[in-house]
């Protein structure tokens, strides 16, 4: 079990404090921080953090990946701290080149109803396929009552967006609401497609605005100038209320007359090529979407398609997009399936078994990517493979969406009787055997055969010798909350007077940092230990630094490690105290014999208490 409230305290500490968080929100599998400085933020210690899966650097966002747990160390930050409940807005946090804040206004955007969305897009899934086969009469109350209550959001998706996006822009949300409830207003929906509509003689093209994305995003951008400027000319007594008034008067015959015509343009025309690159060569539209949609993942940039699945929707009422992403995201799951199969390793086992489930059942694919899949490097690609494949024959078949969906095994129903079922069930069953079959047979490096074993059942005291010559001092004397609290572990750190690290009890190497700054270990009785040289040395990008071992590496007690410039990563400006930490609290919760003042590598700097010998004691 995941401990959420030390999750949280280890990854606010890992992104530089509560004062260094512009906003945060999550979405389905992360966290998602505007981070007033990227650059105070580390990585390792992040990854370090028992309950993270990875990190990423994407849209504008600093995302730290936690899979399933993620609304539970969301609530445990806003818990800690006042972090977390609302979105950065345009004007704040790191501006960023064009497309990356465009990904992060999207993703602001279309969060905080992205649950609700895919949930009655679910049960709109469902009601379809009880009609279509029979179990349900569309002419019956019930019938009607169930397509209202899961029609509702997505017919009446401007409401929603004005106010999210009001949230985003630092726009008034009600004046936002009332913006948007006159272009869905019963009234003025009738007069869609009518001629001869005017505005004060102003010729107006009546476009539908049920479910429509772009027109209210706009208009709320342009509110959201328009009422800086008004609330800081008109007289205080008036401002109150004249300025929403004004702004209501302009910006909604603006959309009728302006932004409403062009959007739907831009809108037909996106929709228009989509339908001809899936009417022409189908199978290219649906080997690129089923490919490359869980790399689009990796870096959080599958935000920019989510309005092209609403704009081929809110024009032609359904969703070819779609379709092949059912591939790539059950190919994934395939493939850790296959991983679950094969593998010999009983701590990969245990991580493929849940990732294999989210995967398949509820299209959660972080877990099986970032844990197993990516790390294992085969997995992936068969996954990448499989999903291409399968897009590719779903394409082909024609299937669609009559709803928005999180593609999943329970969203299924959302492509029943949509398109041509036989390719839909060859195209599936594609995705999934082959990924799978590539991972069992072919197989790839299990770590069995590289790593040491699993930690045993019984965990023992461990002996943790100095790694490095220098002077021990408090954890709680590390100028980093990360480190100083104990969030990421007990331990001590060493002032180092020499160059080179070296293994303090025979072990494996589980993670050598390509930047050379950290490395992490495993003992033969299942201590797991960080080694960390200085602080924010990480930004070096690996000068000063010489690696001697590689993730997999099996060392003897006192064998080296790692070497380092002292003199120049000093001289650049980074302080050079090293925290020695035991990762894995849940089996070693304490220290003992801790050492102090000068001491030579090799001499003993601590013992890790084990949870067996702390029961035994009490």
């Amino acid at each position: 079990m995941v401990d959420h409230a030390k999750t949280a305290a280890g990854v606010l500490a890992g992104v530089g404090g509560e004062n260094n968080v512009q906003s945060l929100v999550h979405c389905a599998t992360r966290l998602r921080f505007v981070l007033k400085d990227e650059s105070k933020a580390d990585a390792a210690a992040i990854r370090a953090v028992p309950g993270v899966i990875t990190t990423a650097q994407a849209g504008g966002q600093y995302q730290v990946v936690i899979g399933n747990d993620v609304p539970d160390v969301y609530a445990a930050i806003q818990a800690q701290t006042k972090v977390g409940g609302g979105d950065a807005g345009a004007d704040e946090g790191p501006k960023g080149n064009l497309f990356n804040r465009f990904i992060k206004m999207i993703s602001a955007i279309f969060t905080p109803i992205l649950w609700a969305l895919a949930g009655t897009g679910l049960l709109k899934a469902f009601l379809a396929a009880a009609v279509t086969f029979g179990w349900m009469d569309a002419t019956t109350t019930t019938y009607t009552i169930l397509n209202a209550l899961s029609d509702a959001l997505i017919n009446f998706l401007p409401l929603a967006l004005a106010i999210t996006a009001a949230r985003y822009f630092k726009a008034s949300e009600f004046t936002s609401f009332a913006i948007a409830g006159a272009l869905v207003y019963p009234s003025i929906t009738a007069l869609t497609g009518a001629p001869d509509v005017t505005f004060f003689g102003i010729p107006v093209t009546m476009v539908s605005y049920v479910s429509s994305v772009i027109p209210v995003i706009i208009v709320v951008w342009l509110q959201s100038h328009a009422e800086r400027f008004l609330l800081k000319v008109l007289p205080g007594a008036v401002r109150r209320f004249v300025t929403p008034m004004l702004i209501v008067l302009v910006a909604v015959p603006l959309v009728f007359v302006v932004i409403g015509p062009i959007s739907a343009l831009i809108g037909g025309g996106l929709a228009s090529g989509i339908g001809w690159v899936f009417q022409t060569v189908p199978w290219l539209g649906g080997a690129i979407m089923g490919g490359l949609w869980q790399v689009f993942v990796i870096f959080g940039l599958h935000w920019g398609l989510v309005p092209l699945f609403q704009l081929e929707y809110q024009t032609t009422g359904m969703i070819l997009l779609i379709g092949p992403v059912f591939a790539a995201v059950l190919a994934q799951a395939a493939a850790v399936a296959g991983v679950l199969v094969r593998t010999r390793n009983k701590n990969l086992r245990s991580l493929a078994a849940p990732a294999t489930l989210s995967g398949f059942l509820a299209g959660i694919t972080e877990p099986a990517i970032y844990g197993i899949n990516l790390p294992l490097k085969r997995p992936f690609a068969f996954g990448v493979v499989g999903g291409a494949l399968g897009g590719a024959i779903i394409a082909m078949g024609g299937v669609f969406s009559t709803a928005f969906v999180v593609p999943s095994g329970l969203a299924l129903p959302a492509l029943l009787g949509n398109g041509n079922m036989v390719l839909l069930g060859i195209g599936l069953a594609v995705a999934i055997l082959v990924p799978f079959l590539l991972t069992v047979l072919v197989g790839f490096r299990d770590p069995v055969d590289e790593a040491a074993p699993a930690a045993p059942a019984t965990a023992t005291d461990t002996v943790v010798l100095n790694p490095v010559d220098g002077s021990v001092v408090a954890l709680s004397e590390v100028p980093d909350a990360a480190f100083a609290d104990g969030s990421l572990g007990k331990g001590v750190a060493v002032r180092p007077t020499s160059g080179a690290v070296y293994a303090p009890f025979d072990a494996t190497v589980v993670a050598a940092f390509p930047t050379g700054h950290a490395i992490g270990l495993r003992g033969v009785d299942g201590v797991e230990l960080l080694i960390h040289v200085g602080l924010d040395t990480v930004k070096l990008g690996g000068e000063h630094f010489t690696l001697t071992v590689e993730s997999g590496t099996e060392v003897k007690a006192g064998d080296l490690l790692l070497e380092f410039d002292g003199d120049a990563i000093e001289r650049a400006g980074y302080d050079l105290i090293t925290p020695v930490i035991v990762t894995n609290g849940d089996l070693y919760p304490d220290v003992a014999d801790v050492a102090s003042g000068p001491l030579s590598h090799g001499e003993t700097l601590f013992r890790a208490v084990s949870v067996d010998s702390l029961s035994v004691t009490r």
